[in-house]
């Protein structure tokens, strides 16, 4: 029988919608039934782009981290924000933020790297709460509640001995440099973007190339939706990858099963155990 676990939800960046946070609700009452769902009321506060002003958003976040009767804590939504309140977040975790699951992609990131840096929990990149709305978002869920369950759930095909990260592109590129960020010698880092110009794709990889090196190497996930721009940039996003790669010394490892999308795979952060 599958033990019950309790999962506490919030929102370091943007605010949910409360009828994807009933949807989600709704699907693990009739298929989870041994997972409590709790939505801090914070998910759904809104102030400006916000889900509430930073001192709201840190404290919701240490509330659900540092409660003892919770077992994972998991992203509600993505959005910038979580890089304002990730240090102080850090700063504020108690010991039993320890043995937590820590769950998200995109933004959260910032957060997911941070704690990977100190070695609190567990950092998982995976589908968010709010992606149930997305098509096929419902199979997203479930793949999040598997995963916390203990139950079976087949994690990025592509994981192997090596440590592995997964970043949003543009939230690993704010990352990097800063004292967020993790020691990411050794690692495979897959990384994914959305809604970025190809030539700002290739300005982000310049970044990151220049503070991976030493990284057993990158993966490319999905690039998705990008504007049109005013001229063609002359390479897609493979090619743009496989360039920046070359040119640093990082290999190139080829694609990888994740993006803003319903089939973003879970990766846990560091080795598969």
């Amino acid at each position: 029988m599958t033990a019950a676990k309790r999962i506490a939800l919030t929102c370091p960046g943007k605010p949910l919608l409360p009828e994807r946070a009933e949807a989600v609700l709704a699907l693990a009452q009739a298929e989870f039934p041994h997972l409590t769902l709790d939505f801090h009321p914070q998910c759904f506060a809104q102030q400006g782009h916000f889900a509430g002003d930073d001192g709201m958003r840190l404290a919701a976040f240490l509330e659900c981290a540092n409660d003892p009767k919770v077992d994972a804590v998991w992203f509600a939504m993505g959005g910038y924000g979580a890089g304002r309140i990730a240090a102080q977040a850090i700063a504020g975790l108690s010991d039993a933020a320890q043995d937590k699951t820590y769950l998200g992609y995109s933004d959260t990131g910032m957060l997911l790297g941070a704690l990977y840096r100190q070695g609190i929990g567990q950092p998982v990149h995976g589908p968010l709460a709010g992606d149930i709305r997305r098509e096929g978002g419902d199979e997203a869920i479930r793949r999040v509640l598997r995963y916390v369950s203990g139950e079976p759930q087949p994690l990025e095909e592509g994981l192997d001995a090596r440590p592995t990260v997964a970043f949003n592109l543009m939230t690993l590129a704010m990352l990097v440099g800063t004292e967020l960020a993790p020691d990411l010698t050794g690692h495979v880092v897959l990384v994914e973007e959305v809604a970025e110009h190809l030539y700002a794709v290739d300005r982000l990889f310049f970044h990151i190339t220049q503070h991976l090196r030493g990284a057993a190497g990158i993966r490319l996930g999905r690039v998705s939706d990008i504007p049109e721009n005013d001229r063609p940039f002359g390479a897609d996003p493979e090619q743009i990858a496989r360039y920046w790669c070359e040119r640093s010394g990082i290999p190139y490892l080829g694609r990888a099963n994740i993006g803003h999308d319903a089939l973003n795979a879970i990766v846990p952060f560091g080795t598969v155990r």
